[in-house]
This record gives structure tokens, sequence and C-alpha cells, in this order.
């Protein structure tokens, strides 16, 4: 079959992550993203980020199947090309500070009026207006005033971010669900779509029922560590040579963890015959549970687990993780050969439509790499027309 969003066209303004990772998602399912890039370019392509041969890993991974062209947008002739290749896009999308799209002549108002089809978003920090409009919005700043920091990381012990960038990735995942929201809504309407959220919205969002908690009942959370508020055992156990997690939220698999146990205290005892007797006795029960993981390797224990059905799992590294059967059975290593650094690994599409066959996988674009070629294709310039935007500054 056909990819999914064949004959998409997106107009990318991204920077970084967060107006970056939406398009790169969407360009799996198969939308054209031609990512407009200022003369200095996209500032993820900074190769002290993730360096990799004189390269941005950060870029190589967020702009994988994207074409580049490079428009002044503070230019006249600039804006006059971004505006006819609005005419033949379905969508805009950009990560901008508040202010940015009017002063650059790119707002919604004027976009609408060239195309009445077009769908636009914008990924803000806290959004377009209030108090926090100009604040700035780096993924740190986002994940510790969103509560995120406040309950990850092990008790009485510093708070610590989540180990990938998940409040910029945030405002990809959302800005993506967001296009596509657009997208059918403009098939029924036929009208324009204008689109926001902010990053520090999505973050809240994704405090799930913690948050809910915190809003009915006034219960403040501490940072649980691999524990869990409501469950025992679920959390990591050291092992004779590294970590596994075991997470028992029925009673059947409590038992079945006794059994692989073997330790007939611990599943004779009454304190610990339901999950509420567990938590209440946390601090007896846990301890002891510590004490038998460590006497048996991970391998060991996974094996005896994995037998009676415990849910169960080893705590990986990349290389571990990497490694697990359904990587290779689900098609989540991804490859493309980049003109300047090689051959690149990265992890591939999770979305599976029944036919779409392989991720789409193709170099992250070098700054400016496709400039011409989609100016002549979509736009019919001839060379000489090009030559007198490069020396105007228009294009680069």
């Amino acid at each position: 079959m056909a990819n999914p969003l064949d004959g998409v066209r997106i107009l990318e303004l991204g920077q970084i992550i967060a107006g970056t990772y939406g398009c790169q998602v969407l360009s799996d399912l198969g939308a054209e993203v031609i990512k407009i890039e200022a003369p200095e370019g996209d500032l993820g392509r900074i190769p002290s980020v993730a360096p990799y041969k004189g390269v941005s890993g950060l870029f190589l991974t967020y702009n994988r199947n994207k074409q580049s062209v490079v428009l002044n947008l503070k230019s006249e002739a600039g804006r006059k090309i971004f505006y006819d290749l609005v005419k033949i896009s379905d969508v805009v999308l950009d990560n901008f500070r508040p202010g940015v799209l009017e002063r650059l002549k790119i707002d919604f108002p004027t976009l609408k009026k060239i195309n009445p089809r077009l769908v636009q978003c914008s990924v803000t920090g806290f959004g377009m207006e209030g108090a926090y409009k100009n604040y700035p919005a780096l993924d740190l700043i986002i994940q510790a005033i969103s509560g995120h920091m406040g309950i990850t990381g092990e008790p009485g012990r510093p708070p610590v971010r989540v180990g990938i960038p998940l409040a910029d990735m945030s405002g990809g995942i959302f800005s993506c669900k967001a296009v596509l929201a657009a997208l059918f809504a403009r098939e029924r309407t036929g009208k324009a779509q204008r689109v926001e959220l902010s990053m520090f919205d999505c973050m809240l969002n994704l405090l799930a029922y913690i948050g809910t908690m915190y809003l009915t009942n006034g219960e403040l959370p501490l940072p649980p560590g691999s524990a869990h508020e409501y469950t025992v055992p679920w959390q990591a156990f050291q092992t004779k040579d590294g970590y596994l997690v075991i997470a028992t939220r029925q009673e059947i698999f409590w038992k079945k963890l006794c059994t692989v146990l073997g330790d007939d205290a611990i599943g004779s005892d009454p304190r610990f015959a339901s999950n509420e007797g567990r938590v209440e006795h946390r601090a007896t029960l846990v301890p002891m549970l510590e004490a038998i993981f460590r006497t048996k390797t991970t391998a060991d224990w996974m094996k005896d687990l994995r037998a009676l059905d415990v849910p169960a799992a080893p705590v990986n590294n990349l290389d571990g993780a990497f490694a697990e059967p359904p990587v290779a059975e689900r098609e989540m290593i991804v490859e493309y050969n980049h003109p300047d650094v090689g051959l690149v690994r990265l992890p591939g599409n999770p979305i599976k439509f029944e036919g779409m066959g392989k991720t789409i996988s193709k170099p992250a674009p070098r700054l400016g790499e496709h400039t011409d070629l989609v100016l002549k294709s979509l736009l019919n310039m001839a060379e000489s027309e090009l030559k007198m935007l490069r020396e105007q500054g228009a294009i680069k």
C-alpha cells in the first residue's frame, strides 16, 4: 500500500528537537517534509551536540527523510518564495518564540489568505500569550518547572531529569497528533486550521494520574526511584551481576513470584498476602526480597521468572535494549548513508500500517542541499533566477 501520508507536503520551520521531531515522525509515514532553514541553519546542527565525525548526532536523528531549503525570510524575495511554497503545501510547522511569525509576516492570518486550506501548527514553550510567553523553554527548564524532576530520582537524593529530552520530544509527539487531527478536520470542512501547543502543557498532560491525585486530593508525591506508590513489589532489584525489575500488579503474579523465590516464609506471611499489606509493610518486605535477588545472576532469575510468566525484565543499557528480539522482528533499527559521516543507524518508526513496508530512511540533509532542486521542481524556477536570488542573499 502507499504510505498513509503520501502526497502531504509539510514546510518545517523547526529548530533543534521540539519543532523537528514531529515532522520526522510524519515523514516516516510518507509526508514530504521540506525543512526551511535560515542561512545559518537549524541550531540543531551545532556539531558539539552529540558529536559524530564533525556532525551533530541530534541533527542526524531528527531530520532524516527531510529536504533542506535555505531561505532568508527576513528578505522580501525570500518571503516571496516561501509564500509560493505555502500555496502548494498542506502544513507549516514552527517552534519560534511568540511574535516571530508576525515579525516575519508568516503568521496564520497572512498565510491563510495565500492558502485557504493550510494547516499551521506552532510549538511554544509556554504558549503565545501570558506571563511566561517569553520565558526560556529549554528541555531542562520545562522538565523542572512542570514537576517532572520533582518526582524523578531516588528518595532523599537530588532531582534528576529524564534520560531523554522528554520535554522537547513532547512538543514533537503532540504536534504530530495535532497536525494529523487538523488535516482530518480540514478534509471535512475544507478550511484552514490553526493549532498551537506548549511544551509546558504537554508535560503537565504527561503527569497523567499522578497529576490527578494531586489536583483531586492534594496528594504530593515524592521521588519513588524505580518503586511504585501503590504496588509492591514493583521496582528494580540488584542481582549478582546487574539489576532486574519485578512488576506484580495482580495477586496471581505475586504467588508465582513466591514460587520462583522458593521462600516459604515470604509466601506464607499474612502481612504480605495482599497488595495492601505489602504496601503497608514495604519497609520489611523489600529488604527481604533484595537479599534473595542478590544470590543469582540476572539471566538465571529471568529464566525462572519467564518460565512462570512473572512480569519481569532486565534493566538494560542500550546494548542490551537493541539486542532484544523485538528490535529485529519489528525492524526498529533503520539506517542510511550520509555523505559526510557514512553509515548512520538509528531507531525506527514504531507505527506499523499493514502493507506499508519498511520505514523510509533517507539521510538528514546538508544545509541548503535541496534548495535548487525544490525551487526548480516545485516552482519552475530557471537557473538564471536562482543565480540572481543567491546574489541577493534570498536563498543559499
